[in-house]
C-alpha cells in the first residue's frame, strides 16, 4: 500500500503531539518495573537493558528533541554525526550522575529538556538568523542538550533507590538499552521523514511541524515548572 503525504504527516503529528496525552507526562517507570528494581540485588544486565530500551521508547521528550535534530538532515553521515553527539552527551551524564550521586530536581531538569525541544524547533525555522542575526553551533548545542538529557535519565533512576550491588554493570546495561530504544525510534522516524521528503508538502508543512514541536516543548515546560512549584 502506497503511503500518501497526508498519512505520513499524520503519523509525524502523532509523534510530535504525543506528549499532550495525560499518561505521557508520566513516561517514567511502571509499577512492575519499580517492584523489580526495588527488590533487585546484584547484576541484572538483561533486565536493565530492557528497561533502558523501554524508557527511551516511551521517553517522548527525548524523542521529540531527536525528531527536531534530524528533521533537516538529509545525509546518513550527518544523522550519524549529530546522533553521536547526542549519545555522547546523555551517556556521559547518565553514568556520571548516578555513580557520583549528583541529585538534580527532576522537574527542573525535565523543564530544560523541554526547552531543548523548543530550541530545536526554533532553530529549524531559522529563528536565530532571523531574529538575532547569528546561528549557534548546532553540533555543540546538540551535545550540550544531550548532557541535560542524560541528567534527566539519571534523575529518573535515582528516584527508584535500587541496590548499589552490581550498580556499574546494571547502568551499562541500562545505557545500552537506551541506545537500542533510540535506534529503533530513529529508524521509524527516518523512514517516515525520508518518504515524506519525496512530496512537495514536506517543505510546505515543515514550518508547521516545527511550530508544533515548539508548542509541545512549551507545554512540557509549563507542566514541569508547575510540578516544581507545587511539589
Amino acid at each position: 500500500m502506497q503511503l500518501t503525504f497526508k498519512g505520513i504527516f499524520l503519523l509525524l503529528l502523532i509523534i510530535v503531539l504525543g506528549a499532550i496525552g495525560g499518561e505521557a507526562f508520566a513516561h517514567g517507570v511502571n509499577e512492575t518495573t519499580k517492584s523489580f528494581l526495588s527488590g533487585n540485588s546484584g547484576i541484572a544486565f538483561g533486565p536493565f537493558l530492557y528497561i533502558g530500551a523501554e524508557h527511551m521508547l516511551t521517553g517522548y521528550d527525548h524523542l521529540l528533541f531527536l525528531v527536531g535534530v534530524i528533521f533537516f538532515l538529509y545525509k546518513p553521515k550527518e544523522v550519524l554525526l549529530y546522533v553521536s553527539f547526542f549519545t555522547i552527551g546523555h551517556s556521559s551524564t547518565l553514568l556520571f550522575g548516578v555513580l557520583a550521586d549528583i541529585s538534580i530536581n527532576a522537574y527542573l531538569i525535565d523543564a530544560i529538556i523541554a526547552l531543548s525541544i523548543v530550541y530545536k524547533g526554533f532553530d529549524n525555522m531559522g529563528g536565530f538568523d532571523r531574529f538575532f542575526g547569528k546561528q549557534p553551533n548546532t553540533k555543540a548545542a546538540v551535545l550540550i542538550f544531550g548532557l541535560f538529557h542524560g541528567f534527566g535519565l539519571a534523575s529518573k533512576l535515582q528516584e527508584l533507590h535500587f541496590s548499589e550491588d552490581g550498580l556499574f554493570w546494571n547502568l551499562i546495561g541500562f545505557n545500552i538499552g537506551v541506545e537500542i530504544g533510540q535506534f529503533i525510534a530513529l529508524a521509524v522516524v527516518l523512514v517516515l521523514i525520508n518518504v515524506w521528503r519525496k512530496y512537495d508538502s514536506f517543505i510546505r508543512f515543515s514550518s508547521l511541524t516545527n511550530m508544533l514541536l515548539m508548542a509541545a516543548g512549551f507545554l512540557l515546560i509549563g507542566f514541569q515548572l508547575t510540578g516544581y512549584f507545587t511539589s
